[in-house]
Parts: C-alpha cells; sequence; structure tokens
C-alpha cells in the first residue's frame, strides 16, 4: 500500500487535486476518484445497516465485506494493483447460494422496504450499484484500468445484499413488498 495518512489535514487538496496510493496526483472529479468514493459511500452505508438487529452470521459477513471494500479502494487507488482475489468472489457466491437457498422463489418484482433493516440493505444495494457503474467507468476511461476482480465483486455483492433485505425482512416477521401492478392509478 501507499503511504498512510498520519495526520487528516494535510491541505494538499486545497488545488482540487488528490494523492493516489501509488503516490501520483489527480483531479478530485477524476473517474478513479468517484469509484474510490462510491465504494467508500457503500462501506458507510453497510456500517448503518450493521447497527441495525440481524443474524450474527450476517453481521459477521457484512464486517468481513467491509473489510473486503477497504481493501477494493486500496486497489483502485494504486492503479494497476490487486488486493481482491478470487477466494473472496468464491465467498459471495457461497453467502448467495446459502442464504438464497432459505428463500420462496421470487414470482413478480419486489419493493425495496419492509423492515428498517431490509430497508437499509436495498439502500446498500443501490449505493453497490453506483459503484460498480463507476468501477465500470474507470476501467473505460483510464489507461491504467482496473482489475476485473473489483468489477465482479460488486455486481456480486450487490445480489447478496438483495438476497439480505429478502432475509432481513422475514428475520423481522414480515415478508417481501410485492411489486404491485394491477393498482389503481389515478388518471393525470
Amino acid at each position: 500500500m501507499g503511504n498512510r495518512l498520519s495526520k487528516i489535514a494535510t491541505r494538499t487538496g486545497d488545488d482540487g487535486t488528490t494523492g493516489l496510493g501509488d503516490g501520483s496526483r489527480v483531479s478530485k472529479d477524476d473517474a478513479r476518484i468517484a469509484a474510490i468514493g462510491d465504494v467508500d459511500e457503500l462501506n458507510s452505508t453497510i456500517g448503518v445497516l450493521l447497527c441495525e438487529p440481524m443474524p450474527s452470521d450476517v453481521r459477521a459477513a457484512l464486517t468481513q465485506i467491509q473489510n473486503d471494500l477497504f481493501d477494493l479502494g486500496g486497489e483502485l487507488s494504486i492503479p494497476g494493483h490487486s488486493m481482491i482475489q478470487e477466494p473472496r468472489l468464491a465467498q459471495l457466491d457461497a453467502w448467495l447460494a446459502e442464504y438464497n437457498g432459505t428463500l420462496p422463489p421470487l414470482k413478480e418484482f419486489i419493493l425495496p422496504g419492509g423492515s428498517r433493516a431490509a430497508a437499509v440493505a436495498h439502500v446498500a444495494r443501490t449505493v453497490c450499484r453506483r459503484a460498480e457503474r463507476a468501477i465500470v467507468a474507470v476501467g473505460r476511461r483510464d489507461a491504467a484500468g482496473v482489475n476485473e476482480a473489483p468489477r465482479k465483486y460488486v455486481n456480486r455483492l450487490s445480489d447478496l445484499l438483495f438476497v439480505w433485505a429478502r432475509v432481513l425482512n422475514r428475520v423481522d416477521g414480515g415478508t417481501d413488498i410485492l411489486w404491485n401492478r394491477e393498482r389503481n392509478v389515478p388518471d393525470q
């Protein structure tokens, strides 16, 4: 990893640039910085989710994911560096299979909501999708690109957050809130 900050107020970003982990400086509106920011926001949103009641196994998994996201941000901050490896992707796949196996099949779209924990999981899912779009944008715009593992990681994580939202609704004694395609919509 690059240099670690020993103080927070460095004033080096006052000119609208920020340092990457390899020591280079880029504009604060650079696509790579946007992706790092979206991953950071996702990590913070998961931190809010962790304030909610949930099964201890889901809590432990989310805590592990927060550490993975910190590594993912580090990988994004050092062009060409790789930190997210196949075992982390395999773990997400295992959790997806495990938790999805406990749920009834979906027959209709569901609305975000239900319990507070499920609603926050849905917010985390949407932030994750934004982070995924930002990572894809870096891969297309930045000559240094991005390894494919971070893109795969956030794609699978968004699916897992959707599944956990469904699980958390059931833990709270509820169920999915189904989209009502047949609702009466007032004339406009």
